[in-house]
């Protein structure tokens, strides 16, 4: 994991996962009006421009338009995003996040069977691997 996307801001990871929802090329002005009360037009473009320095995007020129796109991936955006997350609220523990999402979320016995299930799967999988 490329140290670069660890520090995203909030807003930069909205940008990042605005930039995914629409297919990962999009101009400044599709990706700002995604964006939860959008900046000024400028302030975007200084984002967009401080997240090409920071190596998660490039653009390329389309007639009198830039098209942003991100070097990493969904997923590496995901996992990075999720790591934050975990370190900032369950300090670093995967097991106390899954314990307070399955105490404190409201899930039908059909969820809970669903979780138990993928659960066991990994399990299997994890046994035919050793």
């Amino acid at each position: 994991m490329s140290h670069t996307t660890e520090h995203l801001t909030r807003r930069e990871r909205e940008i990042m996962n605005a930039l995914f929802a629409l297919g990962n090329k999009a101009s400044a002005e599709d990706i700002r009006a995604r964006l939860t009360h959008p900046p000024t037009d400028s302030s975007v473009r200084v984002m967009l421009a401080r997240l090409e320095k920071k190596g998660v995007l490039r653009h390329q020129q389309d007639g009198l338009r830039y098209l942003y796109s991100a070097t990493i991936s969904p997923s590496v955006a995901k996992r990075t995003a999720l790591q934050q997350y975990l370190q900032t609220f369950f300090g670093g523990s995967l097991t106390r996040m899954m314990t307070a999402l399955v105490s404190e979320g409201s899930w039908s016995d059909e969820d809970l069977d669903g979780l138990k299930a993928e659960i066991d799967r990994v399990r299997k999988e994890r046994k035919q691997k050793s």
